[in-house]
């Protein structure tokens, strides 16, 4: 393959990883520019091919772990992650044996139950959310701190 095959596919791949954002083709990009470079030296089809995958495999498999801690260093919680460690009022009270139990979270009621399956929990409590499963909070008696 001819140098300007290779400079094709890497803008291809440069294109696709433009459009899709998944740092994903930019890998096998940097592995098509190191086979335009053997292209260039006079390396054959095979060589080229050799060096393609292995710069590539490489680039990805070594960089991209690093590459991605700078990019997600910002981490956005999302609803579902905001709500876990949130201090919310007991709207219902909550009987995990009874099968009862709701709080309020954001102005929203949310489904409630105790972390412990014994524990009863009265309306109008404080409790901290521990966990989520399902649609359903796993909450825990909270004391507010006095100083």
């Amino acid at each position: 393959m001819s140098a300007m095959t290779w400079l094709i596919i890497m803008v291809v791949l440069i294109l696709i990883e433009i459009v899709t954002v998944g740092l994903t083709t930019i890998w096998f990009a940097g592995g098509a520019l190191a086979a335009i470079i053997v292209s260039s030296l006079g390396g054959n089809l095979v060589l080229q091919l050799i060096v393609f995958l292995i710069v590539s495999f490489v680039l990805l498999f070594f960089t991209r772990p690093f590459v991605m801690k700078f990019i997600n260093k910002s981490h956005v919680k999302t609803n579902y992650e905001g709500v876990i460690g949130k201090i919310v009022r007991v709207t219902e009270d909550i009987n995990n044996i009874d099968g009862t139990g709701a709080a309020m979270v954001n102005g929203l009621e949310w489904t409630a139950r105790a972390s412990e399956d014994d524990k009863r929990i009265a309306a109008g409590q404080l409790v901290k959310v521990i966990n989520i499963s399902g649609v359903k909070l796993i909450v825990e008696e909270y004391e507010e701190e006095t100083n």
